[in-house]
């Protein structure tokens, strides 16, 4: 039989010919792409995604591999830090006259320079650490608003733990207070109750916009899982709240978590003094990013100030609108630094390589370095990705204390030594030092230090330690789940 240059045969050999050019085309592409500024982990996590699977890879990688904020919102940003830079030059020679150790000042002029906001004196520090409690005391604050109050939180929910805050912003924005309220889209969208907050802010006086939102129709898209993940509120640049609590009840509306009686453990900082004009510089650029409208008026560097006495505080911008990874350099810079002592509280631990050598390196050198965990978490690939670390870090010395399920230690702060506490949004993985846009709160004064390890004391008194031959013994299984799930933990 002889077949015509159109038959099945010969054209099944050229289509098979074609697709196996371009599969090596995609293959030999990528190996040149994937690897440009990106940790050799993560690049390799995506070639080995790509290399299976070549087009799903391809595709996944498209959608995800980007992390960088659009043009728009970078210009915005860089704009912020110039302003900021020239308004502060007077107020950032204060800094030499800190007293303290020299690698505090040291990290302070680290964070100055990658941040831009200086180190300011003069302020007072609460730290609260009941949930409910936490919650009322921002309401009572936006009770007293006279000016404006903004605010600004990755999930926001209007539930039964949460209605009182927000009749508090309703109420401002009827007398006349300019309420302004920003929520990340998909964070909170993922909520139940989602269509009923935004039928209460619709009816409401009150400004409102989504962060970061994903409506194609509306022309607004990005990659998906890029995140605001920050916690902030400020009322009349007078207090201002950040740390790790979001705005909804403490299951987070989940039946599943009721009916296991799992709820969130958080910790905020309620702040006074002059840190509080940083804040709300972070909450005017974001609210800039998101309608184009210019808070000038507080953005504002002229009135900051640095008084003597009161806690010394800096506040840490991070995220993709700046490439330098802030927050991750500081708490390297931290953990190295550390001459005595660091406890760290962070509910999803999936450390790079430079933090897990710090951390690791600072247990070996003789600090005591305690990390504390839940016991069992929320997220299952972050979980067992996290667990994935406990060998190298137990066999390093780190001291692991596990908060007791089926509670969800979500708090996420740090001490050193006796001189330094940290606060803010971040955790400790390697979502939030390059996705997510998170904020960090430097505490330079040994009264909040004490104050931080009394939580410390209260979540070392309930938590079970886990031992490093208890560990070894866990099933080949979980040991196979935890290693796949690290990998995945690296496909950013």
């Amino acid at each position: 039989m002889v077949w015509t240059a159109f038959s099945l045969p010969t054209n099944s050999v050229w289509l098979s010919a074609l697709v196996l050019l371009v599969d090596m085309g995609i293959r030999i592409a990528v190996l040149g792409i994937i690897p440009g500024n990106r940790r050799p982990t993560t690049a390799m996590a995506w070639l080995l995604c790509i290399f299976f699977l070549p087009y799903v890879g391809l595709i996944l990688f498209l959608m995800f591999g980007n992390f960088r904020l659009s043009r728009r919102r970078r210009e915005n940003q860089a704009a912020v830090n110039k302003r900021i830079l020239e308004g502060t030059k007077e107020v950032a020679s204060l800094v030499p006259d800190y007293e303290g150790p020299a690698w505090v000042k040291s990290a302070m002029e680290l964070n100055q320079n990658l941040g831009y906001f200086p180190a300011l004196g003069g302020n007072t520090v609460q730290l609260i650490e009941g949930y409910q409690e936490s919650l009322d005391a921002m309401a009572e604050e936006i009770s007293r608003a006279k000016n404006f109050v903004n605010a600004e939180f990755y999930i926001m929910s209007s539930d039964d733990s949460t209605d009182k805050l927000f009749r508090e912003l309703e109420a401002a924005a009827e007398r006349g207070v300019r309420v302004r309220v920003l929520f990340d889209h998909i964070g909170s969208l993922r909520v139940p109750g989602y269509r009923d907050m935004i039928r209460r802010l619709k009816a409401s006086k009150i400004q409102w916009r989504r962060m970061l939102p994903l409506l194609p129709v509306k022309g607004q898209w990005r990659r998906p899982d890029l995140r605001n993940h920050r916690k902030i509120l400020v009322v009349d640049g007078r207090v201002g709240f950040t740390g790790s609590q979001n705005l909804i009840e403490p299951s987070y509306r989940q039946k599943k978590n009721r009916k296991i009686g799992r709820e969130w453990v958080e910790l905020m900082s309620r702040l006074e003094g002059p840190i509080v004009g940083t804040l709300n510089v972070m909450f005017a650029t974001d609210w800039s990013s998101e309608t184009e409208e210019s808070l000038a008026s507080q953005l504002a560097t002229d009135h900051w100030d640095s008084f003597a006495g009161g806690s010394l505080c800096q506040v840490v911008p991070s995220g993709p609108g700046f490439v330098t990874e802030n927050n991750l350099r500081l708490f390297n810079t931290l953990l190295y630094s550390a001459e005595e002592c660091i406890t760290i509280s962070s509910p999803y631990f999936v450390p790079d390589d430079s933090l897990l050598y710090a951390i690791t390196t600072a247990a070996q050198r003789g600090i005591v370095v305690e990390l504390f965990v839940s016991e069992a978490g929320d997220q299952f690939l972050v979980h067992h990705a996290q667990r994935s670390y406990y060998e190298a870090l137990l066999k390093a010395g780190v001291r692991i204390f596990l908060y007791p399920k089926p509670f969800v230690l979500h708090a996420k702060h740090f001490t050193v030594d006796s001189d330094v506490a940290i606060i803010g949004s971040s955790n400790m993985d390697m979502r939030s030092f390059s996705l997510n846009l998170e904020v960090t709160v430097m505490m330079i004064d040994r009264e909040v230090v004490q104050q931080m390890h009394t939580v410390e004391d209260h979540y070392r008194a309930i938590s079970r330690e886990l031992k490093l031959e208890e560990w070894l013994e866990r099933p080949v299984l979980a040991r196979y789940v935890d290693n796949v799930a690290r990998l995945t933990a690296t496909l950013q």
